[in-house]
């Protein structure tokens, strides 16, 4: 089982300037919030990076904007739930519900389409075995 978290953090350092969903460089509303963009990001290759961005996609064509929204400024623009739960004035744990209904709507994209991702080897959980 994949950790989308991790897909998604190593996506965004590709996403930066490579992504084809077309990205504003600014987000609404979060101008001076946003932290430069660094070089020292974990990144995917291009074969990755293509079918994570084409699942993210997906989120706008499903008329998921809001949860595209928050992809966005939580993995590209690495703004904290707490700053988006702030700006929009609402809890922390309703953002990270929305963020999570997102993650898994991108991970069932993924899978449905049957891809096996390079970084796989690397993004996979852990599973904790019961001791005695």
């Amino acid at each position: 089982m994949r950790d989308i978290q991790l897909v998604l953090e190593r996506w965004s350092g590709w996403a930066v300037d490579n992504t084809a969903i077309g990205w504003s460089p600014i987000a609404a509303g979060f101008k001076g919030l946003l932290p430069p963009t660094s070089k020292s990001r974990l990144s995917c290759c291009d074969n990755d990076g293509a079918i994570i961005d084409t699942a993210v996609g997906m989120l706008g064509k499903a008329g998921r904007k809001d949860e595209l929204d928050l992809v966005k400024l939580h993995y590209i623009f690495k703004v904290s739930k707490s700053t988006i739960a702030r700006h929009a004035k609402c809890s922390e744990g309703k953002i990270r519900n929305r963020l999570m209904i997102a993650e898994t709507f991108i991970d069932a994209c993924i899978i449905m389409t049957g891809a096996k991702l390079e970084m796989d080897d690397w993004v996979h959980k852990s599973e904790i075995k019961k001791v005695a």
